[in-house]
């Protein structure tokens, strides 16, 4: 996890992903709070391409601090609270 460098742009999403109905647009087979949203939804509001978003949501997903569903043909983004929480316990230790 601590080889995953750090970005703005992955701190955005994560930020972003704490409240998905205010930050990304309705979807139309899955809700963006509970499901959560596609990297083609974080890909515009980036203004990157999708390969590129995919690329820091994989990154986030590896590292455990995201949670993927399929729905369908697509892969659907939300965050893992306990995961996070249990990340910033570790380094508030001093780890």
């Amino acid at each position: 996890m601590l080889r995953t460098p750090v970005s703005q742009r992955r701190l955005d999403i994560l930020e972003w992903l704490k409240d998905p109905a205010a930050h990304f647009p309705p979807q139309r087979h899955a809700s963006a709070v509970e499901d959560g949203v596609t990297a083609a939804a974080v890909a515009a509001k980036l203004g990157v391409s999708r390969s590129a978003a995919e690329t820091h949501l994989g990154l986030l997903a590896a590292v455990g601090v995201l949670r993927t569903r399929k729905i369908r043909l697509r892969t659907y983004y939300r965050r893992d609270e306990v995961r996070i929480a249990e990340v910033a316990r570790m380094f508030e230790k001093g780890w």
